[in-house]
């Protein structure tokens, strides 16, 4: 093969190699997570367990990551806010009245690295 062919080929091949490696990391960078938590707004009405939480949940075919008991409030991680809003619906239609479902956005895992960095500065280097 010619010389100058070869450089062409190397070229393009690191381009394609650069162009997919920036797709690669804009596509990591756009999943975004969504959280919903359950809380009570009433004193004396305890929270419901997961399992009952995980049952509704599943006999309306939403699917969810995790569901985790924090601080007098249980956590529900989604894949993505549409699936964290028709859970909202059918969970404010199923468990009886004194329940707060807050739903919130979970930031992506660059801005969360960045904020990392940027409290931690100290232990860099």
């Amino acid at each position: 093969m010619k010389p100058e062919l070869l450089r062409r080929l190397r070229a393009a091949l690191l381009i394609a190699g650069l162009f997919a490696s920036a797709l690669l990391v804009w596509s990591g960078m756009q999943r975004t997570e969504s959280t919903l938590q359950i809380s009570t707004n009433q004193q004396g009405i305890s929270m419901p367990d997961g399992f009952s939480v995980w049952h509704h949940l599943d006999a309306n075919g939403i699917r969810f990551k995790s569901i985790t008991p924090e601080n007098n409030s249980l956590l529900i991680k989604f894949d993505s806010s549409a699936q964290s809003e028709a859970a909202k619906a059918v969970l404010y239609k199923t468990l009886p009245h004194g329940y707060v479902i807050a739903q919130q956005e979970d930031n992506d895992s660059a801005s969360n690295w960045l904020s990392r960095l940027r409290n931690h500065g100290d232990r860099i280097g």
